[in-house]
């Protein structure tokens, strides 16, 4: 059975393409029977990393320069899953040791969201990581630059409350973390 808040999609097309996503121009059909055309962003799975340290009073996190706001921004360790990858745990495990140069003891799946599909297909899995110690030197990509830190986990739940961590990754992490 079709949800009467259903769009019919009448055509698809990429109208552009470059390294991280793609736009998409969908000819649809509105549940009134108006046709209209819908841009929207695609992009590969994401994982999310929330690293405690030993102890679980102490978390790692990354500054990174996010050029699309023009500033540099505390948040979680986090990127896309390889083509070849069917493992999100692996995933998220290999974007820590890149990202971060920390390995985690143990790491379980918090939960998924779709953060704004309203303009977006992202996928955001998220994982928290406990046991976490440095072991490697950071694997960046080309287009990366990250800076880490540990600060006491309240402390990132304070800054989350506070409104300075403006990620919404890590501020999603953060919440969902304290409603588990």
């Amino acid at each position: 059975m079709t949800d009467d808040l259903a769009w019919e999609t009448l055509d698809s097309e990429i109208d552009y393409r470059c390294p991280g996503f793609a736009v998409r121009r969908d000819d649809v059909a509105l549940p009134d029977g108006s046709v209209t055309d819908y841009h929207s962003v695609e992009e590969v799975e994401t994982v999310v990393v929330l690293p405690f340290l030993p102890g679980d009073d102490e978390v790692v996190l990354i500054e990174e320069w996010r050029q699309a706001v023009g500033r540099v921004n505390r948040g979680l360790p986090a990127g896309g899953v390889e083509p070849d990858e069917d493992d999100l745990e692996a995933a998220a495990r290999r974007e820590l040791r890149e990202e971060t140069g920390y390995v985690a003891d143990s790491m379980a799946h918090l939960c998924t969201t779709e953060p704004v599909n309203g303009i977006a297909n992202s996928t955001h899995h998220t994982f928290v990581a406990h046991g976490c110690e440095p072991a490697a030197e950071q694997d960046l990509d080309d287009d990366e630059s990250i800076r880490t830190l540990t600060v006491g986990y309240d402390d990132l739940v304070a800054a989350v409350r506070d409104g300075e961590i403006r990620d919404g990754r890590a501020a999603l992490a953060v919440a969902r973390h304290e409603l588990d």
